[in-house]
């Protein structure tokens, strides 16, 4: 057995990457490309990170691995539901117990499984970790202490702000002094809708502040982050819950008195396994530095809802990129046989949030503005990802293959579809007599569910409403093939009247898509954007909009659930390998292979080595 390094590269896109490097700003990328090969990877329907790097993972298709979307439906409440794991607690009195949702087998479970071994950093959908010959440190999936993606807290003077997307909002006045007295919210208590909370002061500091929870406290600049500050929470007479927060002061005037991230897990005393072996997330703390444990490690959400500026959000890619780099060369440095695997998250993070600088004509900047100071951001955190590219490159053990891989691409988001307005209009789905779509706030518990024969939870799936399987069903099991059919066609004829152009690129009954042991967990039809269009967030959550179509605004702007054939990702390897049409399914079997590792039959893709 030889070595196998794998870097992943989240929404790097081959456009971008293939201009930058005729431009000749990624060197490591473009030598790896002519010592090796290069090609564009084709990725899943719908193509998002979990269920692309599941895939890649795996060697098997969704309809195995059982991951199609961030969300999927809850068939009994018809609400939304996070698809990578459940949070389960066998009475109100017991800690909540992690179990991961992701099924088929690991590509180190083979290796394991062979006598080898494994590293494998903020792997997507590894949460929680499950057992094998090797290391992991769980990625996207990972909660933090409030069990959800990251809500952060922000403390502001203007009790007429709306709340933001993912955020707590807190009013609090200052005293003579400027000084805040407030409280820095936690996890909710078991049995209870309660959160658990500890005082904090904002203590004026010159132009900076100091923030105090209990005895300890923090350094926050003006325009900077603090370093993070470890807190502990009681939920319960022997019960608490540690964690780890960062605090961001805004420049200048404004209600926006100081933002919190999400709290995360602490390593060292997690509320629930980050890691395998248990104490590995705490060995890598010790070992090298504090970092971020939630599996959304970038502040996103803060800069969309206008918390952060761009400055404050970059500042923090960089920290959680230069944490990644860290614990990859902790590993390189131990790294003797087997698979290294390592996920940077941030070129999707800030694909997401500044693609609307490349053009500004995008809807997004009549709202927040457009700045040439942000117009090259993108391709500066390019050239840092093929920066990291050639520091491993100059580590790499003799004899050892590499791999750079992204899971899917990124293009412009400049429309957003509101589905499940469109399938009232088409009476697939029916509102309660006393409902109004038109006023933008209605979701599942408006919907006539004894009149719905469809509708759409999360980004790239909409569902029937079959009887007996979902708790208010009235379409018959023996109807369903033929409507799914009836669906997607009816899918695939949707257009924006406002550009006359169509907004849904592809559309496919699931049948037709996946197969395997969990296809009945996918939703019934599959739906693919065209360039320029996305389903919306209210799609998301299963809720209605006012009116089909509305122009997206928000500062998310690029995207990548669209039709898959729109968003390939990248391959680079050192060595040739066959670059006629590799798909995600293909990274597990060359992986494999090139350990000298059999391939078993349920391997889906083949090997790209000769």
């Amino acid at each position: 057995m030889t070595r196998v390094v794998v870097l992943g590269l989240d929404g790097f896109d081959p456009r971008r990457a293939e201009t930058l490097m005729d431009r000749g700003m990624l060197p490591h990328l473009a030598a790896l490309a002519d010592r090796g090969g290069y090609a564009r990877l084709a990725t899943t329907a719908p193509p998002q990170t979990p269920v692309a790097w599941s895939t890649a993972f795996t060697g098997a298709n969704p309809g195995v691995h059982g991951i199609y979307d961030f969300l999927r439906r809850d068939p009994t409440s018809y609400r939304p539901d996070v698809a990578l794991h459940a949070l389960e607690r066998p009475n109100r009195f017991l800690p909540v117990k992690a179990v991961n949702r992701r099924g088929g087998r690991t590509v180190w479970d083979r290796i394991s499984a062979a006598g080898g071994s494994s590293a494998v950093l903020r792997a997507p959908c590894t949460f929680p970790p499950e057992g094998f010959e090797g290391r992991l440190l769980a990625g996207v999936g990972v909660p933090d202490i409030r069990g959800g993606f990251g809500t952060s807290a922000v403390w502001v003077t203007d009790p007429s702000l709306d709340v933001g997307e993912g955020e707590r909002l807190v009013v609090v006045e200052r005293d003579a002094a400027g000084a805040v007295q407030t409280r820095l919210p936690g996890p909710t208590r078991p049995g209870t809708h309660d959160d658990a909370e500890l005082p904090m002061a904002i203590l004026p500091h010159g132009d900076d502040v100091e923030v105090r929870v209990g005895r300890a406290g923090v350094l926050v600049p003006r325009g900077g982050w603090s370093d993070w500050l470890d807190v502990t929470f009681k939920t319960g007479p022997l019960q608490s819950v540690q964690g780890r927060v960062r605090f961001h002061l805004p420049l200048g005037p404004g209600p926006v008195v100081l933002y919190a991230s999400p709290v995360n897990a602490h390593p060292r005393a997690p509320q629930f396994p980050l890691s395998h072996p248990w104490d590995y997330a705490g060995e890598l703390d010790r070992e090298i530095e504090p970092y971020h444990t939630t599996g959304m490690a970038e502040d996103h959400n803060g800069l969309d809802n206008g918390r952060l500026d761009e400055a404050a959000f970059l500042r923090q890619c960089g920290e959680v990129l230069d944490e990644r780099v860290a614990m990859l060369h902790y590993e390189l440095d131990r790294f003797d046989e087997g698979l290294l695997y390592c996920l940077f998250d941030t070129p999707d993070r800030v694909s997401h949030m500044l693609w609307r600088f490349l053009d500004p004509t995008h809807p997004a900047n009549g709202v927040h503005g457009w700045s040439a100071e942000w117009a090259d951001a993108l391709d500066e955190h390019y050239r840092d990802c093929d920066a990291v590219v050639g520091e491993v490159l100059d580590r790499l053990p003799p004899d050892t293959t590499l791999m750079v891989a992204s899971d899917h691409g990124f293009t412009d988001y400049r429309r957003q579809l509101h589905l499940n307005t469109w399938l009232a209009e088409r009476g697939w789905l029916t509102l309660r007599n006393d409902a109004v779509a038109g006023d933008g706030t209605v979701g599942p518990d408006a919907v006539d569910w004894s009149r719905t024969r469809a509708w759409a939870v999360g980004l790239a799936g909409v569902y029937l409403n079959i009887a007996g399987r979902e708790a208010q069903g009235v379409v018959d099991e023996a109807e369903a093939p033929g409507l799914r059919d009836a669906l997607a066609h009816d899918l695939r004829s949707i257009v924006d009247p406002a550009l006359e152009q169509a907004a849904v690129r592809w559309a496919a009954p699931r049948d037709q898509v996946y197969r395997g042991p969990r296809l009945n967990d996918a939703p019934d039809v599959v739906v693919g954007c065209a360039p320029g269009y996305r389903l919306s967030g209210r799609t998301a959550l299963g809720g209605l909009g006012a009116g089909v179509f509305a122009d997206n605004t928000r500062r998310w702007s690029g995207d990548h659930v669209v039709d898959p054939s729109e968003v390939p990702g990248v391959l680079f390897m050192n060595r040739p390998f066959d670059e006629t049409g590799p798909d995600l399914t293909d990274l597990a079997p060359s992986i494999l292979d090139a350990l000298g590792l059999p391939l078993d039959a349920d391997l889906e893709g083949r090997t790209l080595l000769s």
